[in-house]
């Protein structure tokens, strides 16, 4: 299926194609510094949820031990009263 055209016409794609990036971008040496080393992607969202991993264990380490020893024993499908 097709994409649909747009009722106006304008095709951001094609707008941004056009613009394209200059040639000699007298500040792209200047901006490098933000994409590279200690400002990776991964490296500015490694450090975002401290503590994370850890919680993660403890939390399915407890729902083991709670579903291994702190069941009540009772049986299904008979009455309480």
């Amino acid at each position: 299926m097709a994409p649909r055209p747009s009722v106006t016409g304008f095709d951001p794609k094609k707008f941004a194609a056009a613009g394209g990036h200059p040639k000699n971008d007298p500040w792209a040496r200047a901006e490098a510094w933000r994409y590279t080393g200690p400002f990776t992607r991964f490296n500015r969202f490694k450090g975002a949820f401290p503590g994370l991993g850890i919680a993660t264990v403890a939390f399915a380490g407890y729902l083991v031990y709670e579903q291994m020893f702190l069941q009540e024993e009772h049986g299904h499908g008979e009455e309480h009263h």
